[in-house]
């Protein structure tokens, strides 16, 4: 397994030089059957290597991740540095890291990483890294914990930003009621935002599950101006 581990570690890790491999190899072969046999199937066959070569590019990272997530071990690491490179990603900079990750079989593995070859779970449309000496929930193959995936939802600051989210509507909802106490529609959409909330994420914060608890007991006792 950790033979499979160190695929897709090169393909999410090193896409272009993989396909730049591949396509080598693939026109290699070609003009030498092209030599003995003629024909141009080589021709087609190095076409649709550079094709996926080209989603791969893209879509590695993700597939490792699922990989990864899948099979692999759990343990945990930590981002030990962070560094601003000039390279750009949709106008954002990005960033090189070095991270230690703890395994179980063996010493403590020293592994690097940037923002285009990060490799994370869930898989989402943005790039969420552990920050700086924060430690993170990670799984990784044993024998090659160098290629492992950070499990966004369980660092201490992916929990926080979930939980941002989770009470964003609550939030929103008070303050609309703040701005028209008296509109019974306001105060309907806040009920149901406390309620949603306390139905569905009430393990996430004991503190503001209880602070909500007293906002909807509060609001069931009140009545409109």
């Amino acid at each position: 397994m950790s033979a499979l581990s160190f695929v897709f570690y090169c393909l999410a890790y090193h896409p272009v030089l993989v396909m730049i491999a591949a396509l080598v190899g693939t026109v290699a072969v070609t003009l030498v059957r092209a030599l003995r046999r003629g024909g141009s199937r080589g021709l087609i066959f190095a076409l649709a290597v550079f094709v996926v070569g080209m989603i791969n590019v893209f879509t590695g990272q993700f597939l490792n991740a699922a990989f990864l997530n899948a099979v692999g071990t759990r343990g945990e690491g930590v981002i030990t540095d962070a560094q601003e490179t000039s390279s750009r990603l949709n106008d954002m900079p990005v960033w090189r890291y070095e991270a230690v990750v703890r395994t179980q079989d063996g010493p403590d593995q020293r592994a690097r990483f940037s923002t285009l070859s990060a490799t994370l779970w869930p898989i989402r449309n943005e790039i969420l890294v552990p920050p700086l000496g924060e430690r993170f929930a990670a799984k990784f193959v044993p024998g090659f914990a160098r290629n492992f995936v950070i499990l966004t939802d369980e660092t201490p600051s992916g929990r926080r930003r979930l939980l941002a989210e989770w009470r964003a509507p609550v939030d929103s909802a008070e303050r609309r009621l703040r701005a028209s106490p008296a509109n019974r529609e306001f105060r309907t959409e806040y009920r149901e935002a406390l309620t949603l909330f306390l139905r569905e994420h009430a393990e996430a914060d004991p503190a503001l599950t209880a602070e909500f608890r007293a906002r909807l007991a509060g609001l069931n006792a009140s009545r409109p101006e």
